[in-house]
């Protein structure tokens, strides 16, 4: 019987089949273009392959492809009568997830990789801050990460995908002396791959390294391909990069030619985050506004994410309408993400709503709610989604209206109580504020 890379029979008897879609998991995994041509050539080869389909189903969501999205999983539905039960497992746990139901794929993902550890492509739905767990909305999600992989560490040893993965999960929490050897471990396994790129520019941020992330990724950008769905993101780390060292307009040059460019590969949700709070950014640390950027930001978010639905992009198309003065369109924002709180559908309940509302408080000028709003939000900060990294706009949005207002006891408690490495945010004024 014909196995994956990972040793899991499959369903295929045809070797050609079989090779291209190692090879088409294998994109998913490193983050590359390619994988859903793949899964193509794995069907040329064997048409009744159902986890070619299903894998294709996924390489289109991560496209934005909604419409192949459900025509590959209904396929997938289709061809189970000869299927083994883990692959059987395996396609509903991607039905759950393409019927837009993150809590039962999670359920089901956390079922199934107790029978089948090894099945990697599920596990990857789980396994980063932009997974299953990572956009939940719970309280202590970063925690569960941690310990979620860790089950998962005696079966994988050294494989490089899941050493960056774990890597990560683990400088999330703080324990970068245990990050670092995985991660060097990952990249110098298989330095193409994105997944470890971004893993290593999240451990140089969290542990203060800003000119060691630069040359990085200065260096590990240039041979990946536009194509590739961390492009924008990772130039966004870049940029952010450049920000900490003071150097806005390389930080906008790159806004403009790699993560707010036209043909960003990334995910929807991951181009409008990535921009929306970079030009926030920009601004708090002394940039001007360009209204023509943000406008066209705005225009993206109404036709790309017209309802809610997950916290990270959604306090971003908050930020977006509070940037932009849309006072109605924000507010209808806010009561539609209300609404499914009131009816048990989103996790992190009302945080997002008053993160929101603090934003557009901080647009207007009105610093004293913005300060109140954000202050009761920030202990849960965790369950608005995302990096810690990228959560940090939140309190450097905090920390300009601290100075805005003239408490400086405050913003001198908001420095000291920061983890060490990020200990300062690029806020102008903020380093004249005496000791």
């Amino acid at each position: 019987m014909l196995t994956d890379r990972y040793g899991l029979p499959l369903s295929t008897t045809n070797v050609i089949a079989r090779d291209a879609y190692v090879e088409g998991v294998d994109l998913l995994l490193t983050v590359y273009p390619g994988a859903a041509a793949a899964f193509e050539r794995a069907l040329a080869a064997d048409p009744g392959f159902a986890l070619a389909h299903a894998g294709k189903g996924r390489a289109a969501q991560l496209a934005a492809n909604p419409e192949a999205m459900r025509a590959s999983l209904a396929t997938a539905l289709s061809l189970d009568e000869d299927l083994s039960a883990r692959e059987r497992s395996h396609i509903d746990v991607f039905r759950h997830l393409f019927s837009g139901q993150p809590v039962e794929a999670l359920a089901a993902l956390r079922a199934h990789v107790k029978t089948w550890p090894r099945d990697v492509l599920i596990l990857s739905l789980a396994a980063n801050q932009g997974g299953l767990i990572g956009m939940c909305g719970l309280a202590g999600r970063e925690q569960d990460l941690v310990e979620f992989l860790g089950g998962f560490a005696p079966e994988y040893g050294q494989d490089w995908w899941f050493e960056a993965h774990y890597a990560m999960a683990l400088s999330e929490v703080g324990r970068h002396d245990e990050a670092r050897p995985r991660i060097e471990r990952s990249l110098a396994q298989f330095r193409r791959n994105a997944y470890g790129a971004h893993a290593f520019a999240h451990l140089c941020y969290e542990t203060g390294e800003r000119d060691a992330g630069i040359r990085f990724l200065r260096d590990w950008l240039p041979d990946y391909d536009r194509g590739g769905g961390l492009f924008g993101h990772l130039n966004w780390h870049l940029g952010l990069f450049d920000l900490h060292a003071g150097d806005i307009e390389g930080g906008l040059r790159l806004y403009g030619d790699a993560f707010c460019a036209d043909d960003h590969r990334g995910a929807v949700h991951q181009k409008l985050s990535d921009s929306a709070s970079f030009l926030w950014r920009s601004e708090l640390a002394g940039h001007p506004r360009d209204p023509a950027r943000w406008a066209k930001l705005k225009d993206y978010a109404r036709e790309k994410l017209p309802r809610p639905g997950m916290s990270l992009a959604d306090w971003h198309v908050g930020l977006t309408y509070a940037a932009t003065g849309e006072d109605a369109a924000l507010e209808d924002w806010v009561k539609a993400i209300e609404d499914l709180a009131s009816a048990g559908r989103y996790p992190s309940g009302s945080l997002i709503p008053t993160l929101t509302r603090a934003f557009a408080a901080y647009q207007r000028g009105d610093h004293a709610t913005a300060i109140d709003l954000i202050e009761a939000i920030l202990p849960e900060r965790e369950r608005i989604g995302g990096s810690r990294a990228q959560g940090d706009l939140v309190e450097a949005t905090l920390l300009k209206s601290y100075l805005a207002t003239g408490r400086v006891a405050e913003v001198r408690h908001l420095v000291e109580r920061r983890r060490a490495g990020p200990a300062s945010l690029p806020v102008a004024e903020s380093n004249s504020v005496p000791a």
